[in-house]
This record gives C-alpha cells, sequence and structure tokens, in this order.
C-alpha cells in the first residue's frame, strides 16, 4: 500500500508489541504526500506518533482512601497523586524513545503528542483535530469476555473517527 497522498497519518502506541507493530506497519508500507504533489502545492505529510495516559486516578486502579483517623475521605493526596504522575511520565519517556528509534531506523520525521485522559476519547480526538487522513493501531488479541469488560479501544475508533482506520492485529 504506497499511497502517495497522505497528509496527516496518526499512529497510536500504548507501549504494546502491537501498537509497535502498527507503527512499523505504518513507516514501511505508507508513503507520506511530497511537497508540491499534484496540481497545487501543499505541504509535505506527517507521521504523527500518539501516546494517550490514562489519569492518574484511573492509573492507580484505586483511591488512596481515606484519612486515617477520621479524616475526610474526600481529600486527595498530593503525593500519591504525583507519584503516579511521575511514574507515568517515566513510562511515556520510553514509549516515545521506543517508537521514535524505530522511525529514526527508517529515517522517518515524526511529531509526537502526549495527551491525558480516555485513549478511545482522546485517539478520536486528535485525528479530528489534525484531519487525519488515517488512523493506525494496534489490537490486543483479547478474548470476547476481555473485550466485553474492558473494551476495545480500536473498535471503538473504528467506528468514531471520521478518517480510514487500519488495525494490526496482535496474537495472544
Amino acid at each position: 500500500m504506497a499511497t502517495g497522498n497522505l497528509g496527516c497519518v496518526v499512529v497510536a502506541v500504548d507501549g504494546s508489541e502491537q501498537s509497535m507493530s502498527a507503527l512499523r506497519w505504518a513507516l514501511q508500507n505508507l508513503r507520506l504526500r511530497s511537497p508540491g504533489d499534484g496540481d497545487s502545492p501543499a505541504e509535505p505529510g506527517r507521521f504523527v506518533v500518539l501516546h494517550v495516559q490514562a489519569p492518574p486516578s484511573i492509573a492507580a486502579g484505586l483511591n488512596p482512601g481515606s484519612i486515617p483517623f477520621g479524616g475526610p475521605s474526600y481529600v486527595e493526596v498530593p503525593a500519591f497523586t504525583a507519584a503516579i504522575e511521575a511514574h507515568q511520565r517515566r513510562i511515556t519517556d520510553a514509549i516515545l524513545a521506543h517508537a521514535l528509534q524505530f522511525c529514526k531506523d527508517k529515517n522517518v520525521s515524526v511529531s509526537t503528542q502526549v495527551l491525558i485522559g480516555d485513549p478511545k476519547e482522546k485517539i478520536c480526538e486528535v485525528t479530528a483535530d489534525l484531519c487525519a487522513d488515517l488512523l493506525v493501531m494496534g489490537c490486543r488479541a483479547f478474548s470476547q469476555i476481555k473485550r466485553l469488560f474492558l473494551g476495545s479501544v480500536s473498535n471503538y475508533c473504528v467506528n468514531h473517527v471520521a478518517c480510514p482506520v487500519v488495525v494490526i492485529k496482535g496474537t495472544n
């Protein structure tokens, strides 16, 4: 699939092998628009590597709970949140470094975006905001039971973005 008219390709990465396979596939199989392609001069195409972090409360998988000895349960513990945010930044940095190494190996220049929120919603927002021509993402091979409870980010995106979506499937 060597298309040459793609202006913006968003590749969603989450650190999984499937998302990295999706990035490799995009870099190997897609050709972006070159400056001046077609009848009118245009900006060159670009790859955008997108990573969405879960909000700290979701990333923790729990609430630190109420302050001991009768403290209010609605008070957030700043140190707990700061520690989670710092940990997420380290994970994001590692994911992007890994992704950017693929790009460097293929001699492809990309831009990156990091957002915080629900991955399926943020991926859809970014593809709309960038007027993406294509979204490329991985898909973990969850069983139907896991997919029922966890949801499928790729399935959601396929049904909610305006541009075509390429899903690179993984194996168990």
